[in-house]
């Protein structure tokens, strides 16, 4: 069985590498991977950290590129990879317009499609604004839907997804947390090298360490985030990172608000080796992203999510995640209720992640393999 991987961003790399592996590995299946490059400084970063080498780049970045320029050449030119590559499967994952068009591309073929991360839902198709939907169209031609929890799979069964098309696996970003890390303890040369990268760090301060780029936010959104921030950068026991996202909607006004306070550290965004070596480090996490909301409990990370709501409900139901908007007062209070109080640190940080145990690629690869 002939798998084209199709990926175009960071976290998809990430999430992804670990299948791609496994894929390789596989002795019934041949694997073939192409990348959009949707993200391409960051998505080529997490290549070289796994190690991955594509067949197929389509390079499709551009300055300022809109939704439905980047959507329609995705499509576009999938669809010349899928006549040269002759794959059996398309497989994607997430939520993100390459994975959207990558599987329209390959339903307009007549190629299953096999969709990694499916089920997951807010049930509001403007929060994620444009995941959301990215994520229930793909469904809607997907031949394997590799959920990553129950709640997940329910979500898939409520929209009469079919029952013998759904698989829950647990989240592969699990996967790739943990070989990272192993990387990180395994090797004295390279946690030298990143304790030196990150030499201002100071020891005797916590760290809050942040990301932030959802659509959802910008304007308003931003400015109240970096409202908290600054504010919250007046703690003397505190310090704080943040790895700025290079859309200029997002980077702009971070480092318009937040570039001339001296305990905040405002960074280029980092790779994966670095990001989990800041995780280690840090006391909790205040962010918007979904993959963040899955890596940090499985490192005893308390995580705030600054959206008003989240397709990942099963760490706010497990209490390794917390919602707090981007509202200036909300941020504020939870950051400071998390310091404070060391009872509700440690309820946040000692439960149990709800996203998996580290070998949700095997089984993904293994339910191919039997339909091989």
């Amino acid at each position: 069985m002939k798998v084209l991987t199709v990926i175009g961003t960071r976290p998809e790399a990430i999430k992804m590498a670990p299948v791609i592996k496994a894929v390789q590995q596989s002795k019934k299946l041949d694997g073939l991977l192409c990348v959009t490059g949707q993200h391409r400084q960051m998505l080529d970063q997490v290549l070289q950290i796994f190690e991955l080498v594509p067949e197929y780049d389509l390079d499709l970045m551009r300055g300022n590129q809109d939704l439905s320029s980047t959507f329609a050449r995705i499509v576009q030119e999938v669809s010349t990879i899928l006549n040269k590559s002759q794959p059996d499967v398309v497989m994607v994952h997430g939520d993100t317009a390459t994975t959207l068009a990558s599987s329209l591309a390959a339903y307009f073929h007549q190629v299953p499609v096999a969709h990694v991360e499916a089920g997951l839902r807010t049930g509001n198709i403007y929060a994620p604004w444009p995941e959301e939907i990215n994520r229930k169209m793909t469904a809607c031609v997907s031949r394997w839907n590799f959920a990553p929890t129950d709640m997940a799979r329910d979500n898939l069964l409520r929209e009469n997804v079919a029952p013998s098309t759904i698989h829950v696996v647990g989240n592969t970003v699990i996967d790739a947390l943990l070989q990272v890390v192993d990387k990180i303890d395994g090797d004295a040369q390279i946690k030298q090298s990143l304790t030196d990268k990150f030499d201002y760090l100071d020891g005797s301060r916590r760290l809050l360490l942040i990301t932030g780029h959802r659509r959802e936010s910008f304007g308003e959104g931003f400015k109240n985030i970096c409202a908290a921030i600054k504010h919250l950068s007046k703690r003397k026991d505190l310090q704080i990172v943040y790895p700025v996202h290079l859309n200029p909607a997002v980077y702009e006004v971070v480092h318009e608000e937040l570039s001339s306070q001296d305990n905040i550290h405002l960074i280029e965004p980092v790779n994966y080796l670095e990001m989990a070596f800041l995780m280690q480090a840090s006391e909790l996490l205040l962010t918007d992203s979904g993959g963040i909301q899955e890596e940090a409990p499985a490192l005893g990370k308390p995580v705030l999510v600054m959206r008003e709501t989240t397709e990942r409900p099963e760490a706010l139901e497990a209490g390794t995640a917390r919602l707090c908007g981007t509202d200036q007062k909300n941020i504020i209070d939870s950051v400071s209720d998390l310091l404070d109080n060391p009872d509700i640190y440690q309820a946040m940080a000692r439960s149990n992640n709800p996203y998996g145990d580290g070998h949700s690629s095997s089984r993904i690869v293994s339910i191919l393999e039997g339909e091989s």
